[in-house]
Parts: structure tokens; C-alpha cells; sequence
């Protein structure tokens, strides 16, 4: 008999619904890259992003039903190639579901939902110092894109 820790984890795509259940693991990503916790406002960020279908949150749950992890999607184009491409903005798995398969399975949610949705591609950034992530996007064909500089410009 298969243990429930060392079962794949279920990914879904999480409904306004879910709020309760990814906004926990949405504040702990923000505190990973140096933000305050503020589970009130991860709430109300997340709410309003399901609720208006401006992003796409895929959770990933144990089999006990807890919450491993999440990844969000925000929708892009390319006028270049005149297409849509999907902005995987987030992605974060709960230190005690690390190295279960979790990452794995959402991006491989992720990758199926841009293949049905007809985009492009996905595009990601990450921290230059967040070797794992990095790591584990290349180990999933991710490529590193050396043609292009990414600017911002803080408002």
C-alpha cells in the first residue's frame, strides 16, 4: 500500500473558492522574497485576481487534501509573434511538500494549460540566487534566455 506522503499531488486550478486554502502559501512566497507577511492583503490579492479572471492559480493539495503549493499565471501577448503568452508569476511549494513532486506537477499544469490555451510560450523570472528554482525549471526544459535583458521601471 502507497503511503498518502509519497502519492503525487493533486493539481487543480483553484476558483475564487480556494482563496483560504492558497493565500497561506501566497504570503509565505512573498516573505521568501524579502516582503513583510500580510495575509490579510494576500487575501484581498489573490481574491480580486480569481475573482476578475485576471491570473490562473493551479493548486497543488496533498492527499490529505492540505495545500503543497501553489503556481499563478498571468496572461501576456506577444505582438512579435502574435500570440498569447502566459507569465508564470508565482510559484511556491510549502517546505514540508518539497521534493514530492510538488513543483513538478504545477509546472506541468502550468505547461498544459498554455498547450490549451494556444499560447506561445511561458515565460518566468526568478531571483539570481535562487539556484533550486532555477535548477528545477532547466531540469523541466525551461531555458535561460540569453538574447534579452529584462528592465523594470519601479511606479
Amino acid at each position: 500500500m502507497t503511503s498518502s506522503a509519497s502519492r503525487p499531488p493533486t493539481v487543480r486550478r483553484a476558483s475564487a473558492e480556494d482563496v483560504a486554502l492558497v493565500a497561506p502559501l501566497f504570503d509565505a512566497y512573498r516573505v521568501f522574497y524579502g516582503q513583510q507577511s500580510d495575509p490579510e492583503g494576500a487575501n484581498a490579492f489573490l481574491s480580486e485576481r480569481l475573482w476578475l479572471n485576471e491570473s490562473v492559480v493551479f493548486l497543488a493539495e496533498t492527499a490529505s487534501g492540505g495545500a503543497a503549493g501553489f503556481t499563478q499565471l498571468s496572461p501576456a501577448f506577444t505582438s512579435v509573434g502574435m500570440g498569447r503568452i502566459w507569465y508564470l508569476n508565482d510559484l511556491f511549494v510549502a517546505p514540508e511538500a518539497r521534493r514530492l513532486g510538488v513543483s513538478t506537477a504545477l509546472l506541468e499544469a502550468a505547461r498544459q494549460h498554455g498547450l490549451q490555451t494556444g499560447a506561445a510560450r511561458l515565460v518566468l523570472s526568478t531571483d539570481t540566487g535562487n539556484l533550486p528554482a532555477q535548477a528545477s525549471y532547466e531540469a523541466h526544459g525551461w531555458t535561460r534566455n540569453e538574447r534579452f535583458y529584462t528592465y523594470e521601471l519601479p511606479l
